[in-house]
């Protein structure tokens, strides 16, 4: 039986910059070798969609699981769901459970409850080539997609959120 290894990549201008330390890696890595599966690379790219791309591309051909975290937020400078869908050639598309959830969250959950504006909406589109990940936790959720025989694991860069 072949062995499986995991890549890591972490997506945010904040953890090259210092602002924020990514604990995110180290707790996927302690949680992969629990169950025997090791880390080839881990890599932290900047919010820059070349680097993301070539990131992508580079740990597919080490690893047989990509985990990546980060950029799934409402801001401009989150890219990394727009990239997803181009990157296997999907259309971006609304999850109304995803929709249902957030919509919850604004009205319900959250310190002082508001209307869900377009911009938090948007957390509830998805690429149609992936399945949905649902995040109890928060807005942005989760996306797994397959290529070329390997697994992509999208997650929110908020640690209690990718757990």
């Amino acid at each position: 039986m072949n062995k499986i290894f995991a890549s890591i990549i972490t997506i945010g201008d904040e953890l090259l910059i210092g602002q924020v330390i990514d604990t995110n890696s180290a707790w996927i890595a302690q949680e992969l070798n629990k169950i025997g599966v090791p880390v080839k690379h881990r890599i932290a790219v900047g919010d820059v969609w070349d680097d993301i791309w070539n990131a992508l591309d580079e740990e597919s051909k080490h690893a047989d699981i990509i985990f990546i975290t980060g950029g799934l937020g409402p801001t401009a400078d989150d890219i990394t769901k727009p990239l997803l869908c181009k990157y296997f050639g999907g259309q971006m598309v609304l999850d109304q459970p995803t929709l249902e959830h957030v919509t919850y969250l604004f009205e319900h959950v959250f310190k002082r409850p508001m209307p869900l504006s377009d911009r938090n909406a948007k957390q509830a589109e998805v690429p149609d080539v992936c399945t949905v990940l649902k995040n109890e936790q928060g807005t942005a959720p989760g996306m797994l997609f397959e290529k070329n025989g390997k697994l992509f694991i999208s997650l929110p860069g908020v640690p209690h959120e990718m757990k």
